[in-house]
């Protein structure tokens, strides 16, 4: 009989165990259980701790008698088949339509093959994998095209450094050395006729700075509030002024260096006075209204003239006296005091607007550093004839090494200077070193600017305390307005 119940031609040589007639059923149940494919077995080794094995009950025959073995003897009754009786040996499978054998069911315990997709859909995808929105079988099937596809992982790297543009943790204002940069390359491919000399190239790039802050703030910002700080003898002073305010002080002591260069002074130069402050001060009381943006303007086209008038000179002019009345510098050393007070004071003002404004490049902070250690024994020698400072302890002929204190810059801009203790003449010297200080280069700057105290200064200091204090006085006596 066949597992429909059927009577077939061949019975007495059927397959052994197979049912031959079939059992009683409810009424309800009239589906033929033999019509039904048996679920997949378990691989060999052992099944799935949650699935029992179904069990497949051997019917009773018609008569209710056991049914007969292939010898055609009977078989004992042996009653209901226990839970531990495997599944008989399965037959064929279902057919199809057409006959021909139905494939088995695939293995549960198997894993799937790789999702393949098309090349259309990869690409596609590439945006969602660059910010890690595909899933895990996306992310294999992406990273493994790529491997094989030049134009999709070229695509795939511009589009990772795309999403690295989208963090907003990072600070959206240009590099300080963007402009360097750019020029240099332009004069790389294309050399200036006429270059900017190389000791104006620090106030060129610091006006510039200004220049573009200045660009960005709105009309009322030019009416806020700015503190200038500085240092006179043992105290420090501040001045309360507007960031307009600022860009005048900025051109009224610019104008120092017109007047070196045969320029027209912003101010009258048959009398106006010499000394910064003065100056500043007769700007100020001259102007009937406060000053508004309209001051950027000639501010602006003054620095311009200055750097093209010095271009055009030569190199002598490099050596031009400019008179501050007390004291008088080189031209290439007023250029760079001058880059000097523009950093400093367009620190001012970004303070003031809340604008992020960091310090110059490490090169032209370095000569900053060294105008200023190179000031530092005149600053020293006037403190002590100002009973400000101890006395000299070794003086020596002129340009001999004489008692130094070892000034070290860490960081930005930073380097080793050897200071003269006793006379602006003497030399300083490593191995006459009695004292040792050490600064980090925008804190040195901000003590120079008078910005903070020399007690406030955080120096590492070894040596002698008395030359070590005369020092970072005289550095934040080199402050002015």
């Amino acid at each position: 009989m066949t597992g429909g119940g059927r009577e077939s031609e061949g019975g007495e040589e059927e397959v052994r165990g197979a049912r031959r007639i079939p059992g009683p059923r409810g009424a309800a149940d009239d589906l033929d259980l033999a019509s039904v494919p048996l679920p997949p077995l378990p691989p060999p080794g052992g099944t799935a701790p949650d699935e029992a094995v179904p069990e497949q009950a051997r019917p009773a025959s018609a008569s209710g008698d056991a049914p007969e073995s292939d010898a055609g003897e009977p078989e004992a009754d042996l009653g209901p088949a226990p839970a531990a009786e495997a599944w008989p040996a399965p037959g064929p499978g279902p057919e199809t339509a057409d006959g021909t054998p139905e494939p088995p069911a695939p293995d549960p315990l198997v894993s799937s093959a790789p999702v393949v997709l098309p090349h259309q859909v990869l690409k596609a995808l590439l945006g969602a994998w660059a910010l890690s929105a595909c899933s895990a079988e996306e992310t294999a099937a992406v990273e493994d095209h790529l491997t094989g596809c030049a134009p999709c992982a070229d695509e795939a790297l511009r589009l990772r450094d795309a999403v690295g543009l989208l963090h907003t943790d990072g600070s959206l204002d240009l590099d300080p050395t963007l402009r360097t940069r750019v020029l240099d390359g332009c004069f790389g491919r294309r050399p200036a006729r006429i270059p900017v000399p190389e000791w104006a190239a620090p106030y060129d790039a610091e006006t510039a700075r200004l220049d573009a802050l200045l660009r960005d703030i709105g009309d009322s910002e030019w009416h806020a509030p700015v503190r200038l700080q500085w240092f006179e003898e043992e105290r420090r002073v501040s001045r309360r002024t507007t960031v307009a305010g600022v860009i005048g002080h900025l051109m009224a002591v610019d104008g120092l260096l017109s007047a070196a260069l045969g320029l027209d002074d912003p101010l009258d130069g048959g009398k106006a006075p010499l000394d910064p402050t003065e100056r500043t001060e007769t700007y100020w009381s001259a102007t009937r209204r406060p000053p508004t943006r309209a001051v950027r303007e000639p501010w602006r086209a003054q620095s311009h003239e200055l750097i093209r008038t010095a271009s055009f000179a030569g190199r002598n002019v490099a050596e031009t006296s400019v008179s501050y009345g007390a004291f008088a510098l080189p031209l290439q050393d007023a250029a760079l005091d001058r880059a000097f007070e523009c950093w400093v004071h367009g620190g001012d003002i970004a303070d003031a607007v809340d604008y992020p404004y960091p310090a110059p490049s490490a090169a032209h902070l370095h000569r900053m550093i060294d105008l200023a250690a190179r000031m530092l024994p005149a600053a020293l020698a006037g403190r002590r004839s100002a009973g400000l400072a101890g006395p000299a302890k070794d003086l020596v002929a002129a340009g001999a090494p004489g008692r130094s204190l070892h000034l070290e810059i860490e960081g930005h801009g930073g380097g080793d200077w050897y200071i003269a203790l006793d006379s602006p003449a003497a030399v300083g010297a490593p191995e006459r070193a009695v004292a040792q200080v050490a600064l980090d280069g925008v804190e040195f700057c901000r003590l120079v600017a008078g910005h903070i105290s020399p007690v406030e200064a955080a120096a590492g200091q070894e040596g002698d305390r008395e030359a070590i204090r005369d020092v970072l006085f005289a550095a934040a006596s080199l402050s002015r307005l």
